[in-house]
């Protein structure tokens, strides 16, 4: 392209030449991103009559669990009833087993069941946070296929789910959906009369994993069969829609086996984002690798994240096709993994961290190991350099702009730094407008992807602004460094161990072999075609398009429950700045087509577009029907506890309405310090400190009288000093009639206790939580401690302050609405509160409503 014809080409020209590249690519990304199989119904395939996966099947499962039965809370009823349903199921399999045993004498298959229960402590260190758990008799679901020999069951594969659901949802999808999947692989598997296992699979219904894993804990420790696992597949969902992803996967060889799959979804990018521990959350497959010492696959149901843990978790939304991509990938899974060419023999020497580079591009899934990432980090940045060392032509000595060639390129490389750094300062600058000026934080939170309308522009605007501090430098000299800079990237995050250095790699691959293409082309000027664009950009911008998807579908609605001191429009305004830097790497050599004087009417444009966005954001509201503020509404003695786990603005005002409305006279909320010594709000410690609290005094109406018996209560037995080594010992019995989830908080220097993990050698806070099945109503732990000096926490005799609440069985609304009766006041003062929410603030806000029983205990 001559110079006289490129500036024919202005950039409208160049951009509208190029539109159905930057619309396609975005739009063929989504389609492939949330694309769905269709869902089956029948339970065997009309043309075969062989099994096959029926998402109705599934669907069923999952809404008895979550709506015949209800929030399966860990010691309810409920939760009983779930596990009643479970083992029935289980036999169930087990007879179709036998069955189809007795019709195929020759079979290999056997089909074992176990209901194990027993008790159980562990350590649990979350959010930086240390606590213990301690369960009574909880239970787990077990069942074993296998060909029925000593050597068909040496090697197992784990598939787990959990049963249970947390406090104030039913879990249809989290985690009912997941049971259903693995009660239909099983059935599929048991039917199909051609398979037998050469390995075993273990398929594990735990009980407890919303009372931080305790059902996946008492499996790892105490089964008998828990020590043949050679590798785990945990299912779980943080949402309803879209394909099932992996996000942790631990082996070279379970990274391989999941290639196999009919829809692999995920990326390395994903597996170290989630192990980096900045997602604030934590699955079974922790136990499973700390216990069990196992590799294995970590996937899980992300889209529409906006349900997880609230009371819409129902069937009805969960998208049609989950299920079915779900469940034909874990049983492609398990017909490899029980197959003869089962890498499960070769596992046996533990869980070590993975050195494979795996990702998605277009449709192709692509796993390679770290060695050959380097190999082929190091070619692209050699084959990069020797091509810009033949290829650089200094400028024409009149323009008296040449610096040579690594002048130049480090002018190249300093534009795009400055752009990226423009873009992120850009963005923040609207954060801070819509936080901190504006008072609108989160105005993109019902809807994932309108974060790139607000904070798009301001990134772009952000990223050219900064072209004008930076020397001048060429068009071709930016495209080029580009490569230089990307290639170098993959090579530097590569030799530090980082898969995930692999996007560098991705994305500067194309823009090399544009250039070289572009040499062709243009006969060996240095000018850049739009051809060279269009073939650099395409793979940048699709895999960028994907990585947002992926990336926002998690980060919006998670922003709902980081609390009120998270940065959140920062957080998401960075990624918008970061994600945008990837997907479009070659806006900057772009701009350097033109003079400045176009960069600054681009400027103009781009301000304008984003005070526009700035303009229509700040109107909007927040939350909706079904994108709702999580509120936590706890209720003891005569106080109402209410907390937001959000920045959004307008809970302070809630908090008054409500005081208004339902505190006693003369009385307003008071704002109330959450930290660690904060005892009202331990039933949720340590996930207490994403939430900003308010105090309310009740009236002492007479319908709040609670005629209930609550006999909760700390005590100390077994006492005895020894007075010379200034040392204390005693057995802790905590009884809890009616009450569960309880815990317990208390200051002193524990030498040594019954729990299973050592605590520290030193004076600090102790948070322990139980979670024990329905009908338990007691648990101890003994004791050693240091006889503490006097204080507001100890006594001169060596009794502690224990500070513990729990919450009263009968009074979770609306999980025990059918039992509101027997709740005491609390499910009265909750059914009025509920609907007063509904009838003032409209289908808006999704309340966690917990009657809860506290005191202080001196022991």
């Amino acid at each position: 392209m001559s110079p006289d014809h490129r500036a024919r080409w202005g950039p409208v020209r160049s951009l509208l030449c190029l539109a159905p590249l930057l619309i396609g690519a975005p739009f063929y990304a989504y389609k492939s991103h949330y694309a769905l199989p269709e869902p089956l119904v029948d339970l065997f395939d009309p043309a075969t009559a062989l099994p096959q996966i029926s998402e109705a099947q599934i669907l069923g499962y999952a809404k008895h669990l979550s709506e015949d039965i209800g929030y399966r809370t860990v010691g309810t009823r409920e939760h009983a009833l779930g596990d009643a349903w479970m083992l029935e199921k289980a036999y169930e399999l087990q007879a179709q087993c036998e069955e189809a045993v007795k019709a195929s004498p020759k079979r290999k298959l056997q089909c074992e069941v176990w209901r194990q229960a027993g008790n159980g402590s562990h350590r649990f260190d979350i959010m930086a946070k240390r606590l213990y758990k301690n369960y009574v008799n909880l239970s787990n679901i077990v069942i074993r296929v296998s060909d029925g020999t000593d050597e068909g069951k040496e090697h197992a594969v784990l598939v787990n789910s959990h049963l249970d659901s947390t406090l104030p949802s039913p879990g249809a999808a989290d985690d009912a959906l997941s049971v259903g999947v693995m009660l239909e692989c099983a059935r599929v598997l048991v039917n199909t009369p051609d398979w037998q296992p050469s390995n075993a699979i273990i398929f594990l219904f735990n009980n407890a994993e919303e009372s931080l894993q305790d059902g996946s804990h008492l499996f790892s420790t105490q089964h008998p069969i828990a020590k043949t696992v050679r590798a785990a597949i945990n299912l779980e969902a943080a949402g309803t829609t879209g394909p099932e992803l992996l996000f942790q996967a631990s082996s070279e060889q379970m990274i391989r086996a999941y290639a196999r799959v009919p829809r692999p979804f995920g990326t390395i990018l994903a597996n170290e984002i989630f192990s980096s521990g900045i997602m604030l959350s934590d699955t079974d497959f922790r136990q499973f690798e700390l216990y069990l010492n196992v590799t294995g696959l970590d996937m899980a149901v992300v889209g529409n994240s906006y349900l997880y843990h609230m009371r819409k978790d129902l069937v009805e939304n969960i998208e049609p096709g989950v299920a079915q991509h779900m469940a034909e990938n874990t049983l492609a899974l398990l017909q490899y993994l029980s197959s003869p060419e089962s890498p499960l023999p070769s596992l046996t020497a533990g869980f070590s961290k993975p050195a494979t580079v795996f990702y998605q591009i277009f449709s192709f899934f692509v796993v390679y190991s770290f060695k050959t990432a380097m190999t082929l980090y190091v070619t692209l940045l050699s084959a990069s350099l020797v091509f810009v060392g033949l290829t650089y032509a200094p400028p024409s000595p009149a323009l008296k702009q040449s610096r040579g060639i690594v002048g130049d390129h480090v002018r190249g490389v300093l534009a795009i730094a400055a752009a990226f750094v423009g873009a992120v300062i850009g963005v923040n600058v609207v954060a801070f407008i819509m936080h901190g000026v504006l008072g609108k934080p989160l105005s993109w939170f019902a809807t994932e992807l309108s974060c790139l309308a607000l904070y798009g522009p301001p990134a772009l605007l952000g990223a050219l602004a900064t072209q004008f501090v930076v020397p001048s430098v060429r068009e071709r000299t930016v495209f080029t460094s580009f490569v230089l800079l990307q290639s170098a990237l993959a090579c530097g995050g590569q030799f530090l161990g980082v898969g995930s250095s692999a996007v560098f790699f991705v994305a500067g691959l194309p823009i090399f072999i544009a250039l070289v293409l572009d040499l062709v082309l243009t006969g060996g000027q240095q000018e850049v075609t739009l051809w060279g664009y269009a073939i650099g950009q395409l793979v940048p911008l699709t895999i960028g398009a994907q990585l947002a998807y992926a990336m926002l579908d998690v980060f919006v609605p998670l922003t709902g429950r980081m609390g009120e001191q998270a940065p959140a429009e920062n957080i998401i305004a960075t990624l918008v700045a970061v994600i945008g830097a990837y997907a479009f790497p070659l806006s900057i050599p772009f701009v350097h087509r033109y003079s400045r004087a176009m960069i600054a009417r681009a400027l103009l444009f781009l301000s304008v577009i984003s005070a526009l966005s700035i303009a229509i954001f700040s109107t909007r509201d927040v939350f909706d029907a079904m994108h709702q503020k999580r509120l936590f509404i706890t209720s003891g003695e005569q106080h109402l506890h209410v907390g937001a786990a959000d920045s959004a603005p307008g809970f302070g005002e809630l908090a008054y309405d409500i005081a208004q409305r339902f505190g006693a006279p003369n009385s307003g909320p008071v704002p109330v310090v959450m930290n660690d010594w904060n005892p009202d709000w331990d039933t949720i410690y340590p996930f207490s400190a994403f939430v900003t609290p308010y105090k309310l005094d009740l009236p002492l109406r007479e319908e709040y009288m609670d005629p209930l018996d609550y006999n909760f209560s700390v005590a100390a037995i077994n006492n005895s000093v020894d007075e010379a080594k200034g040392v204390r010992n005693f057995t802790m019995v905590i009884r809890h009639p009616g009450i569960v989830w309880t815990s317990v908080a208390f200051d002193a220097h524990v030498l040594s206790w019954t729990l299973d993990n050592n605590p520290p050698d030193e004076f600090a806070r102790h948070h322990i939580k139980e979670g024990s099945f329905y009908g338990n109503d007691a648990w101890s732990m003994d004791l050693s401690i240091k006889i503490p000096q006097p204080s507001s926490w100890s006594t001169e005799d060596g009794h502690i302050r224990v500070d513990f609440v729990g919450i009263h069985e009968k009074a979770m609304w609306p999980g025990k609405r059918a039992e509101k009766d027997q709740g005491g006041r609390a499910m009265v003062l909750f059914e009025e509160f509920d609907e007063w929410l509904v009838k003032e603030k409209g289908d808006t806000i999704d309340g966690t409503l917990l009657g809860c029983v506290g005191g202080v205990a001196w022991v």
